[in-house]
């Protein structure tokens, strides 16, 4: 496969990239930290290899807090995925970030796996964050990978350089 490029989110990715939220994470909407995010409406990258559109990730800057509010590969081991967050915490730098954050389930062990060999550092778990989040999406499944009950968000951070 060819090396992974990263470009902008453009509008003729709209289809595909709702699509890829529909399949990774029951819909557009997002709930991360108690706020309900339209993942249709936020910036983002795209990750392509061979020309075809193998990642998505989608974030949100506010004040000096940069959000990845989502990130997926839709074929694994491509460096999708280590594309994507190099490519946040690079706009994130240029934004005057101080951090870029995000947040995963408990239940997600890859992901938890994935982030850590990536530099970001685990800031907070947020005890029965999820529970209470299925009041803002209760499509959320109440178990997650290899049987895991999903019930709380670990948060994650890449702290920024002082500007």
């Amino acid at each position: 496969m060819a090396p992974v490029r990263v470009r902008p989110v453009a509008a003729g990715d709209a289809a595909w990239a709702e699509q890829v939220l529909r399949d990774l994470t029951a819909g557009p909407r997002i709930v991360s930290r108690g706020r309900l995010h339209d993942g249709t409406a936020l910036p983002g990258y795209v990750a392509e290899a061979d020309g075809d559109p193998v990642g998505l990730l989608l974030y949100e800057v506010v004040g000096d807090q940069c959000e990845v509010v989502f990130v997926g590969a839709t074929t694994e081991r491509t460096g999708a995925g280590a594309a994507l967050l190099a490519t946040a915490v690079a706009h994130a730098m240029e934004a005057r970030c101080t951090r870029c954050w995000l947040v995963t389930t408990n239940d997600n062990i890859n992901a938890i796996r994935f982030y850590q060999r990536r530099g970001w550092d685990l800031a907070a778990v947020h005890r029965d964050a999820v529970t209470e989040s299925r009041h803002l999406k209760p499509e959320i499944p109440e178990t997650g990978t290899d049987g895991i009950p999903i019930r709380h968000e670990l948060e994650f951070e890449h702290r920024l350089p002082d500007r």
